[in-house]
């Protein structure tokens, strides 16, 4: 606490020297850098030059004076030269109603005269406080600012199928509000490309589109990586540290995978979008938050309905707004554009020559089911550029594995690997007790693969 109070730089502007004087020797055993003027003039260019952290100002400066007009003067002329400018009035016992509409006016608090010491320094230490608070709060957002141009792409999303245009009519009505946003669909049906178009037609645009994978995230790392940390909190919080919802302020925050977040945690969540602020893991008080909130899950909304897997109010707090992408096999109409565009955009990244498909491979690769949808898709395109020999692309050029019905996928073959895994799966649970993390390791999976997994063999 010593050093933070050491850097702070404080400003006593009153035209009674005894007033300056007994402040100087108060301040003085609990700031280093205390400086005083009976000059209110001199308050424009000590603001410019950002010369103190925290201004005590006195209400009256003419003598005999007792509006209050004079401070408020002061008041609005430094802070419209600093907005994060924190000042501390100074008024008479019945000037309380005049230092309450100073507040109104960008004061962040008052003292009475005379002062007691003990309040006097309190309120000091809360204002310098306030003004590290307000000044991480713009560097926060200068660096989101930068972090959002470095991030922007360029990447639309492509498709003129019913289902496709479906989702794109909801997302052009979504985007311009605050509004949350689910966004339900099958793994690379591109859920977290259609969470950054949502963000770029918003006003938040200028700022960070920030993604979490809540699949991948720790329970025990959950509220530290979320809402933040003090130093010291746990074992390894060696520094403070800002969650990823203060982290994503004034922007868009993509919460994916949100299906996999625990039931116990679940409300620590709705919590936070409820009172719109977070209480960082060791504080204790709450920050503010202002994101823009887009979730997404490859489960199916009956799962996000089962009271036993997620809370109904979480998840109705989430979804005003709810997408439904379809999967590649029921929009095959849009099969031969995203190739046609993926074609370009892999030939351009690796100077490849221009390439085009066949008639035939064209045809097998409409008609192919594409289980990892829109994402396999890609890749596979970007293999055949990348190894393919002529300008024209052969399905053979593909390395698609052959299929022969779409119901092929439910095979008896397919079963009988089902059944396999999920054997397989239910004795490594057997033998953790349970314990996923160990379960995952010893099966080779992430914790999200295994969550997954759990799902869909209901284990």
């Amino acid at each position: 606490m010593a050093s933070d109070l050491n850097s702070a730089r404080i400003l006593v502007a009153d035209d009674e020297e005894d007033i300056l004087v007994a402040a100087r020797l108060l301040l003085k055993r609990h700031f280093v850098s205390v400086q005083t003027t009976p000059d209110p003039t001199r308050l424009p260019d000590l603001a410019r030059q950002g010369a103190f952290d925290v201004l005590l100002l006195d209400m009256n400066f003419c003598m005999g004076a007792d509006d209050g007009a004079d401070g408020l003067q002061w008041l609005s002329d430094v802070l419209a030269i600093d907005p994060h400018a924190v000042v501390v009035l100074v008024t008479a016992h019945s000037g309380v109603e005049l230092a309450v509409q100073a507040m109104k006016q960008g004061a962040a608090d008052f003292v009475t005269k005379p002062w007691e010491n003990e309040r006097l320094v309190a309120t000091l230490l809360a204002a310098v406080n306030l003004r590290r608070s307000r000044l991480e709060t713009v560097e926060l957002r200068n660096r989101n600012r930068g972090l959002a141009a470095a991030t922007r792409t360029d990447i639309e999303m492509i498709g003129t199928s019913t289902a496709a245009l479906r989702v794109f009519d909801i997302v052009k009505r979504a985007a311009p509000t605050d509004a949350n946003v689910l966004i339900l669909g099958e793994n690379g049906t591109g859920k977290e490309l259609v969470a950054r178009e949502i963000h770029r037609h918003s006003h938040r645009a200028e700022d960070v589109f920030l993604r979490v994978d809540l699949g991948a995230l720790s329970p025990q790392l959950f509220e530290s990586e979320l809402f933040g940390h003090r130093r010291g909190a746990f074992t390894d919080a060696r520094e403070d540290r800002i969650g990823l919802f203060r982290a994503a302020t004034g922007g868009t925050l993509f919460l994916d995978e949100i299906g996999n977040v625990p039931l116990h945690l679940q409300s620590k969540l709705l919590t936070a979008l409820e009172r719109r602020e977070v209480v960082p893991v060791g504080a204790n008080k709450p920050e503010p938050i202002d994101v823009r909130l887009i979730s997404a899950t490859n489960l199916e909304a009956e799962h996000l309905t089962h009271p036993d897997r997620f809370r109904q109010d979480l998840f109705y707090r989430i979804n005003t707004v709810e997408i439904k992408l379809p999967p590649l096999r029921e929009r095959r109409e849009d099969i031969p554009l995203l190739l046609e565009h993926f074609i370009d955009v892999y030939a351009q990244k690796y100077n490849s020559p221009a390439k085009r498909l066949s008639a035939s491979a064209l045809d097998v690769l409409t008609a192919h089911i594409w289980p990892g949808n829109v994402r396999e898709l890609r890749h596979a395109v970007e293999r055949a550029v990348i190894l393919s020999d002529g300008p024209i692309l052969e399905a053979d050029d593909f390395s698609l594995i052959a299929q022969r019905t779409e119901g092929s996928f439910h095979s008896a073959e397919t079963a009988k690997l089902d059944a396999v895994e999920k054997g397989t799966i239910a004795r490594a649970l057997l033998e953790s007790d349970g314990n996923i993390s160990r379960a995952a390791a010893a099966l080779g999976l992430t914790r999200a693969s295994l969550y997954r997994r759990k799902t869909k063999y209901d284990l």
